[in-house]
């Protein structure tokens, strides 16, 4: 824990600097969920094909995910939910498409195990 994906626009690879976005995302989520530095896993996942509404082109999409324990409040949730969308900001260059990133906190299920 914490178990977070990223998965994007393939379209977006070279403008996307996953290595400092990873590094900045297990920061944020140590100073705002509590976490361990050494628990923090993140897994890319780049989409070789992205649809937006009816247009072709010129679009982007990134979504992170990401797995808490449970015990976390909304607010904490929600404080986690803007930095990630602020350091995607920071870790994606414009590269002329538009982007549409968004992301979300979730509880990990009871059933969540690890080794």
């Amino acid at each position: 824990m914490p178990q977070i994906t990223v998965d994007y626009s393939q379209t977006i690879t070279p403008a996307f600097d996953r290595a400092g976005f990873a590094r900045a995302l297990h920061e944020a989520t140590v100073e705002i969920a509590a976490a361990k530095p050494e628990a923090c896993k993140t897994q890319f996942r780049a989409s070789e094909f992205t649809a937006f509404g009816y247009e072709e082109g010129g679009h982007a999409v990134v979504h992170v995910t990401l797995g808490l324990l449970a015990g976390r409040t909304d607010e904490t949730k929600a404080k986690l939910t803007e930095a990630v969308l602020e350091l995607l900001r920071k870790h994606i260059e414009d590269q002329g498409v538009v982007l549409h990133a968004s992301a979300e906190v979730r509880d990990l299920d009871a059933s969540y195990r690890k080794f």
